[in-house]
């Protein structure tokens, strides 16, 4: 049986883009532990069994590394988001996930000289980081592996998970860090600046990042 979580992307994917295989075998791996719930809207997906996340939630923390929700929406709300309709962003973006509790994103971005990269989208009422996150698929997974609670926050970036933070700490997941060690023959970084070059904020004009640009064409 092919893995819905691949089936519901490749459905809204940027047309003429195949998703990366480093991400078919993600899938592979998240509906092969069975980490996944199935509502009303289609499948999503978790790094971490979902209810035994939640079950091992205080205030003091958590386990279950980085929290993120595969969930292909493809470019059905980025007129929301860009705050207008534009055929060049629908051609070219393709949201595949939820990045942060308060709404932020990320997705699949064909860039100007014709890259797949994985950028992220920040909600703006929490997050704001604009940015290319991963220029390749095996990077993004390298980087949640690296255990940040969520990926939206920039500020985290510079220091490895929980250092920065005594008054919540987020325990490794370790079984995920593991199998992107092993399929893919990679190390993980200590900190997400090894992998994000250039993060930025929505509204940085002097932005470096490819992304936060191109964006700004179509916010100003």
């Amino acid at each position: 049986m092919e893995n819905k979580l691949t089936q519901q992307l490749e459905a809204v994917m940027v047309a003429g883009v195949t998703v990366p295989l480093p991400v078919k075998q993600l899938y592979e791996w998240i509906e092969a532990k069975g980490f996944y719930v199935d509502n009303a809207d289609g499948r999503i997906g978790f790094l971490y069994p979902e209810a035994d996340m939640r079950e091992s939630w205080t205030d003091e923390g958590r386990r279950g590394g980085t929290n993120i929700e595969f969930a292909a929406s493809g470019n059905a709300n980025l007129k929301y988001w860009f705050g207008a309709e534009h055929e060049e962003v629908n051609r070219r973006l393709c949201v595949f996930g939820k990045t942060g509790g308060e709404g932020s994103e990320c997705a699949f971005w064909l860039s100007e000289g014709g890259e797949l990269k994985i950028v992220h989208m920040g909600s703006g009422s929490g997050s704001v980081l604009n940015c290319v996150l991963a220029d390749n698929a095996v990077d993004f997974l390298r980087l949640l592996a690296i255990g940040y609670d969520e990926i939206c926050w920039s500020e985290e970036f510079t220091a490895p998970p929980n250092e920065l933070n005594d008054d919540f700490k987020v325990e490794p997941n370790v079984e995920f860090q593991e199998w992107v060690r092993s399929t893919f023959k990679v190390e993980i970084p200590r900190t997400a600046l090894e992998i994000v070059k250039h993060p930025s904020d929505m509204d940085d004009e002097d932005s470096e990042d490819e992304f936060c640009r191109w964006c700004q064409q179509f916010t100003a």
